[in-house]
């Protein structure tokens, strides 16, 4: 036995008593099922390896707790009761991909024994601890990642993982039918566990209907869905019976169940949904059914709902109980020798977590923040092609002298850049036969082919989630969001995957991808609020976002052809906002003087984040816009110009990341500054100027700001009264300096 002291009571204490009396006591349970180890498949040797897995997660859990007593730790959501989830590593390759539920830790266990030289125990107690030194987050989160075992790192945001699980699927064998290099084995499975109540939620509900559409299609789709079942949701109970019935009213998806409390149950149905979804690559939901000990997370009293039979019921029904009863049934160990195991393990997690609270902590913003943005990177694909001494895609014509409109020139923009980048795809609602709402991707799946550009079901989390999980296996995608309005039921997909994969792990994962998105007003009366959205306050606000949005076709270009250099090769997520009224517009001032028509500038134009558009030279008024303001300003400039005021016009572009320098630099030789904003007052990209020019010594007499009125957009004749027009921007340039 080891000489340390036993540690003071803690929460948990009566699970560990339970458990040591049991052995001392002869009085564990007997199995759950008649299961032979020649029946799973496994030795005693693996055995008493998963039951060590399952310890390690236990004396993790106690340990967690102990520390934040000490106000030395920071994280007490453990995995107490889900212990059967080490089982499924068991089943799975290292090289298969897993998004993990945050109680999956005996899982993360398990499979770093696949992988030689991972102090898996020092690592996650770093990661209690919240130390710089933590390998995946750096000190920023307790999650359960690394590179190294195919673990991108995931946060508790709600099932927000399952959407890009599916996309990750779905790029396996997409992926070889592009032959270009990828992250994972062409063979690989994706895992994706989560729990019993975030099945409720619409984020899963989405992600497992697609998945069903999918493979209803006869898709490959080569994914394991693990729903640990323990019975709460925190507080609230699921109905019994619920998550079966509610999964298997899915067509395509293979159901299976296991016990979850039994390792050999547990590894036995892990190992059939393993071979369904590698060799038949069809999508299966694995319901493991287990407990949940010690509440939700140490903050959570649950004496205050369950009572204290409640409470002793489920600890009767502890996961070790029955792991260590199994290793006795079939003759691994001794109830002495489990004991001391055990007791070694715990002494163990106790004098790492002593090295590691003096471990050092991120001290300042700039270090919190240092992995906001990921890395450069040379293009994955681009790179092994050059490599193999292949071609990265094929050369492309164009045609540099013939002028075209803004939708006209994104489209051949997006022509060639499915051309010449042979691992990128396109993904949207409506975008491949019909060609999109208003044309804009017309005849490119003809010209491409389905599987490049791809007609997806009508829901925003799942576009964007297979955006994510194809970036995750080196796939560049470029996916649209048919309106800005319809945006804002996924945007978490954004914010809590794609924005903060990088901030999670030190910049060792990200989600690189472009998404198109048709918005803001002007539409003529057509449609109202649910096709004119001329809010962009919930994406600028997401660190690390980059929006930009062009005025004209030249423009469109430049930064579309930017967008996608960006996410190929800076790892970074790109919105790239269309205006859809300026979409088919050929004239500015009079019926066919086609001076809104733009000739191609070619592959090489690119125009680099907070790059500002300057039109004019005069310097009686600088008008700062974008977008559709950036068009009627240009409508009024011969009037303002008839009026005596000479004026320029600063054409943003970059909504986000902008160059207040360069702003500050473009106006600076200017009398007045007049930002014209289509976007509402309120939260807008007009406050951000105003306040970066008035920091940077602008007199605010002579800076005068004309915004949206804070409203939703009507239908009809009254579409465009409350934001900007011409007439407004005219009287606006000539209203006199206070």
């Amino acid at each position: 036995m080891p000489d340390h002291p036993s540690p003071a009571p803690f929460p948990g204490s009566t699970l560990e008593q339970r458990f040591l009396r049991g052995l001392r006591e002869g009085t564990l349970p007997r199995p759950r099922h008649d299961w032979s180890l020649a029946d799973a498949g496994l030795t005693g040797l693996e055995l008493v390896e998963l039951f060590e897995s399952q310890i390690l997660s236990r004396q993790l859990d106690f340990h967690a707790r102990r520390l934040h007593a000490r106000k030395q730790g920071f994280y007490t959501i453990g995995s107490s009761g889900h212990e059967g989830n080490a089982a499924i590593a068991k089943a799975l390759r290292v090289t298969d991909p897993a998004f993990l539920h945050y109680r999956d830790a005996p899982f993360f266990i398990q499979r770093s024994r696949q992988v030689p030289g991972i102090d898996i125990v020092y690592d996650l107690l770093l990661s209690f601890v919240a130390s710089s030194d933590d390998p995946i987050a750096g000190g920023r989160h307790k999650v359960l990642g690394s590179k190294a075992l195919n673990v991108p790192p995931q946060t508790s945001t709600i099932a927000s993982q399952l959407p890009k699980a599916v996309g990750a699927a779905y790029s396996l064998p997409l992926a070889k039918k592009l032959d270009v290099p990828t992250a994972w084995p062409a063979d690989s499975v994706v895992l994706c566990s989560f729990g019993d109540a975030s099945l409720n939620h619409s984020t899963a509900q989405g992600a497992l209907n697609a998945a069903a559409w999918i493979a209803w299609q006869s898709v490959p789709l080569p994914i394991v869905f693990v729903c640990e079942d323990n019975g709460l949701g925190v507080s609230v109970p699921t109905p019994a019976g619920w998550i079966e019935a509610t999964v298997r009213r899915w067509p395509a998806i293979q159901y299976l169940g296991c016990d979850g409390l039994d390792l050999l149950d547990t590894l036995r149905a892990a190992r059939q949904a393993e071979r369904i979804a590698r060799n038949a690559r069809k999508p299966v939901f694995l319901h493991m059914r287990c407990v949940r000990l010690m509440g939700h997370a140490g903050a959570d009293a649950q004496e205050g709902y369950l009572t204290a039979a409640q409470i002793e019921a489920q600890e009767k029904q502890d996961p070790l109980l029955y792991s260590a009863a199994l290793v006795l049934e079939h003759g691994v160990l001794s109830a002495a020798e489990i004991t001391e195991r055990y007791e070694a393990i715990g002494a163990t997690v106790r004098k790492l977590a002593e090295k590691a609270v003096a471990r050092p902590k991120l001290r300042t913003a700039a270090e919190v923040m240092a992995s906001i943005v990921p890395p450069k990177r040379k293009s994955p694909v681009g790179a092994a092609l050059a490599a193999t001494g292949r071609a990265q895609g094929r050369s492309y014509n164009y045609n540099s002298k013939d002028k075209a409109t803004l939708a006209r020139l994104i489209n051949a923009t997006l022509d060639r850049a499915l051309a010449t980048h042979p691992h990128l795809v396109m993904a949207g609602e409506d975008i491949g036969h019909k060609g999109g709402v208003y044309g804009v991707t017309l005849k490119l799946q003809q010209k491409h082919g389905a599987h490049r550009v791809i007609d997806t079901l009508l829901d925003e989390q799942t576009i964007l989630g297979l955006g994510l999980g194809l970036a995750h296996n080196n796939l560049l995608a470029i996916v649209e969001i048919q309106y800005l309005a319809y945006l804002h039921n996924a945007e978490d997909q954004l914010r809590g995957e794609a924005a903060t994969l990088p901030f999670f792990s030190r910049g060792q994962y990200a989600n690189p991808m472009v998404v198109r998105v048709a918005g803001l007003g002007y539409q003529k009366g057509f449609g109202g609020h649910f096709h004119n959205d001329n809010s962009i306050a919930v994406l600028r606000d997401i660190p690390g976002l980059l929006v930009c949005c062009p005025s004209n076709g030249e423009d469109a270009v430049g930064l579309l052809q930017e967008a996608v250099r960006l996410a190929d090769e800076e790892q970074r997520v790109v919105i790239y906002l269309e205006p859809i009224a300026l979409y088919h517009v050929r004239d500015l001032h009079q019926p066919d003087d086609g001076l809104w028509t733009f000739a191609d500038p070619g592959p090489a134009h690119r125009l680099p984040v907070g790059a500002v558009g300057v039109h004019g030279d005069g310097k009686d008024l600088a008008i700062v816009t974008y977008g559709n303001g950036a068009y009627l300003s240009r409508q009024a400039l011969p009037e303002i110009g008839n009026k005596g005021v000479k004026a320029r016009i600063v054409d943003l572009r970059w909504l986000t990341g902008i160059d207040h320098d360069a702003v500050h630099q473009a106006v600076r030789d200017c009398r007045r500054v007049l930002v014209v904003d289509e976007c509402r007052r309120s939260g807008s990209l007009s406050e951000e100027l105003v306040t970066a020019l008035v920091e940077r010594g602008w007199p605010a007499q002579r800076l005068a700001r004309l915004a949206a009125e804070d409203s939703f957009i009507p239908l009809g004749v009254a579409a465009n009264v409350t934001m900007p027009s011409k007439e407004q921007i005219v009287a606006a340039a000539l209203r006199k300096a206070s």
